[in-house]
């Protein structure tokens, strides 16, 4: 885990009024860039949210994938969502749901979190009821290489407008972090950043 990155999250969730509700720290499942996510997760300081992506798995190994996930939260004093499925989010005792922006309901039941990618997206989110949103992509980024990004300045206009706890994603890490302190923001959502791989000196 990138220490640098888990101080500046600290540091931006302080000055938010949902520290203590929500974490600094959100860990994203992903089989191409987080090889081993359990480790992944155990690493991660209490508390910390993580959210169970990998989509494309099939529904028995994403069921194995979920239930060894769980047991690892659960040890760890972490909370776990599961993105789009609120079957299996039940099935392993998940604490919630993450919802990908297409396919958010119009309104959410219990604790869950929403991806935006603009205003309108935000907008919907907020109308949904989500305890909050995952704002991307920030910085450029490995998952998605070659799209735009919001960059800092847009980035904070658009999470100060929101109207809920916003976190950043997409390129943030110990170095690009700290450029977005001011912006308002609960914390940040990674995937290599807080991999094993991502542990620094």
């Amino acid at each position: 885990m990138d220490q640098k990155l888990a101080t500046a999250a600290r540091r931006l969730n302080a000055r938010h009024h949902a520290r203590g509700v929500l974490p600094p720290l959100v860990l994203l499942t992903d089989r191409a860039r987080l090889p081993d996510p359990l480790a992944a997760a155990a690493a991660l300081p209490r508390g910390s949210l993580v959210v169970l992506r990998d989509g494309d798995l099939p529904a028995a190994a994403r069921l194995v994938l979920g239930r060894a996930l769980s047991e690892v939260c659960r040890s760890r004093g972490l909370r776990l969502l599961v993105s789009g499925d609120a079957g299996l989010a039940r099935r392993i005792g998940a604490a919630g749901v993450h919802w990908p922006e297409k396919r958010l309901p119009m309104c959410v039941r219990g604790f869950a979190t929403a991806a935006a990618h603009s205003q309108k997206a935000l907008m919907r989110a907020r109308r949904a009821g989500v305890a909050a949103v995952f704002l991307s992509p920030v910085f450029p980024t490995a998952s998605h290489p070659g799209a735009e990004s919001l960059g800092p300045v847009r980035f904070a206009g658009l999470a100060r407008r929101a109207g809920m706890p916003v976190y950043a994603l997409g390129g943030v890490d110990g170095v690009t972090a700290p450029r977005l302190a001011g912006s308002g923001i609960v914390g940040v959502a990674a995937i290599g950043a807080l991999g094993l791989e991502a542990i620094r000196p």
